[in-house]
């Protein structure tokens, strides 16, 4: 079934990126997992601009008055996080089903059930929201990402599961 990823967006921005070429970076990084699965530390990622309790949302308005930008900033997303806590920010994509299951783009409770049958070792405490749309990348390449890779390896985080929103 092919995916729309431009589905939300106005139709002349929805033109811009689907013309726009994408650059391929080679090679491809890749690091093999040092240990089994089993005994791994796995973080997740999503780039689906979610939010947990009280934290603030992205930054919409932003994006509204300049179409272009994205927020780079990120959101810690608690291991036990429930439903009822998501919020879900994201302008190009549908919101509806992250807030009726976050798990669609940030599989907690499936990594969760993942670790309780030891198929792995742990989901780390912490998990991370991103805003996908990020036209200029440069913040959030020189700033948040760092930021959060710094996180991931206090945590003894082996393995990063990205899901893209």
């Amino acid at each position: 079934m092919p995916v729309d990823s431009f589905k939300y967006l106005p139709g002349s921005i929805a033109a811009y990126y689907r013309n726009m070429p994408v650059q391929k970076l080679e090679p491809v990084p890749f690091t093999p997992l040092a240990k089994p699965l089993s005994e791994s530390r796995f973080a997740l990622v999503t780039t689906a601009g979610v939010t947990a309790g009280d934290q603030p949302p992205f930054d919409q308005e932003g994006e509204r008055r300049n179409p272009m930008w994205g927020d780079p900033t990120y959101r810690h997303i608690s291991r036990d996080v429930r439903q009822d806590e998501i919020g879900a920010w994201h302008m190009h994509i549908n919101n509806r089903d992250i807030l009726e299951d976050v798990d669609v783009v940030l599989p907690i409770h499936r990594l969760l059930e993942l670790e309780a049958v030891g198929a792995i070792g742990s989901l780390a405490p912490t998990s991370y929201s991103f805003m996908g749309y990020q036209m200029d990348n440069r913040e959030w390449r020189e700033k948040y990402a760092p930021e959060v890779a710094g996180l991931m390896k206090d945590e003894a985080v082996d393995a990063v599961l990205l899901t893209p929103a």
